[in-house]
């Protein structure tokens, strides 16, 4: 498997630090970034096999992020990181094309086993989940 190009879009400073180290220790090429708007502007100079979005930001919601995203790039892959009693807006997510979605704080085992098999999923490669 590729080096996974990864998108991470979450306003939680601390997490966004955190867990960007913990995947480039894993071999996943992270760009971060705290807000949805410059996810945006960074996807319009990049394509990501994979973006980790946050439902729940200042600058916009992450199901409008998740439009755009589909919009700009169809072929990439979004896992939606949701709060505890947002999984009505999760399931909207993956109404609109989101891969999947975990509850935060999510374990890492469980976020790389998804960030993997969207992967696999964006290009086919048949993955057992």
């Amino acid at each position: 498997m590729d080096c996974i190009k990864l998108l991470l879009v979450d306003d939680e400073e601390g997490y966004v630090s955190v867990l960007s180290k913990r995947l480039l220790k894993r071999n996943i090429d992270v760009t971060a970034t705290l807000s949805a708007l410059d996810a945006i502007k960074i996807m319009r100079k990049k394509d990501f096999d994979v973006a980790v979005l946050d439902l729940k930001m200042g600058d916009m919601d992450g199901i409008e992020a998740l439009k755009i995203f589909k919009k700009l790039y169809p072929p990439m892959e979004v896992i939606m990181l949701t709060g505890h009693g947002s999984q009505k807006a999760a399931r909207e997510g993956l109404a609109l094309g989101a891969f999947d979605y975990l509850t935060k704080p999510c374990d890492l085992e469980e976020l790389l086993a998804k960030i993997k098999y969207a992967y696999l999923k964006k290009y086919s490669l048949n993955p057992k989940y």
